[in-house]
């Protein structure tokens, strides 16, 4: 049996528009999804912000009733069995909400555990192993309030996992964290996989998927686009290469005269403190570059490179450029 199992899975919010005549509108969040986990797999679920990511896990942890299909966690109905799901999984959504600031860590996991109807003994043996697996096995007595964000995410997964659940829903776990905290996190989630947790994690960080997942799943505008291993979806990227421009201040024009150039496949740009990165993947590889700096002629131009595609290139093709 998998452990999630989701078939045409639709969830439509209805809403309003207009000031003074509004009109009732429909938005479709997931778009009739379908995919499993299978028992211990790490499955990431990869999207734009806004692509359904986190409606999906919504609906997955009992939180958001589908509109329509079904999705079965462990065996169990999320809409007709859902206390008996709740029982058996759990879920971290971003951020640091969920954490009693003036207690400490342990004093956190002591009150959390009640709630989850653990046995005292048990609880603090527990506990004590939780905080070690997590790294706070040190910090357990301070207050949270004295945290990093990061000690509150791993906080967060070690609250989590006091009742023993049999899946994990990451719904973006490392976002906001500096780069040492995420690599911290990044390593919990590995020793629980590793323990033979099932997780589905869901992120926008396409690096993260690729040293984390077993398989991932390309959701886009509610739909999903591309399921496989992360070997195989860089594997329709082979063909490619992608060329790197450090830039400032691409006008909307020139950019669009970049992306009509025959040897061009997608273009993509991100602002990066105060400059920009350019990438334009393409088959001619460094054969490209002349043509491209001469497109952008009369705009500063910084370092670039030619470099293999990755996970992301690969992601950036399937969404159109969105990344």
């Amino acid at each position: 049996m998998d452990a999630v199992e989701v078939r045409s899975l639709r969830r439509v919010y209805r809403t309003t528009i207009g000031v003074l005549r509004r009109k009732a509108k429909e938005v479709v969040a997931v778009d009739d999804i379908s995919f499993s986990l299978r028992p211990g797999e790490l499955f990431g679920l990869l999207g734009p912000n806004g692509a359904g990511k986190t409606t999906t896990v919504k609906m997955l942890t009992t939180l958001l009733i589908p509109t329509g299909g079904t999705a079965l966690v462990l065996g169990k109905d999320v809409v007709h069995q859902a206390d008996e799901i709740r029982a058996r999984i759990g879920f971290i959504f971003g951020g640091e909400r969920g954490l009693y600031w003036r207690l400490s860590g342990i004093d956190n996991l002591r009150y959390f555990a009640s709630l989850y109807h653990v046995e005292p003994a048990v609880a603090r043996k527990r506990i004590a192993s939780l905080l070690e697996l997590v790294g706070l096995a040190d910090r357990g007595k301070e207050k949270v309030e004295g945290y990093s964000r990061g000690m509150m995410q791993r906080l967060h997964i070690a609250r989590t996992l006091l009742h023993d659940p049999e899946v994990l829903f990451l719904d973006e776990p490392t976002i906001g964290l500096d780069p040492v905290g995420a690599r911290e996190l990044r390593q919990v989630i590995r020793d629980l996989q590793a323990e033979k947790k099932t997780i589905l994690l869901t992120t926008h960080y396409m690096f993260e998927a690729d040293a984390l997942c077993q398989r991932v799943a390309v959701i886009n505008k509610g739909k999903i686009v591309a399921l496989d291993t992360p070997e195989a979806l860089k594997s329709n990227v082979a063909d490619l290469a992608v060329v790197e421009m450090e830039v400032f201040g691409v006008p909307q024009d020139v950019l669009e005269r970049v992306r009509s150039l025959p040897f061009v496949d997608t273009v993509s740009l991100e602002n990066v403190d105060q400059r920009q990165s350019l990438r334009v993947q393409t088959r001619r590889g460094s054969e490209a570059v002349p043509d491209l700096v001469g497109v952008l002629s009369g705009l500063r131009v910084g370092r670039v490179i030619v470099r293999e595609p990755t996970l992301e290139d690969a992601y950036v093709r399937l969404v159109g450029g969105e990344a």
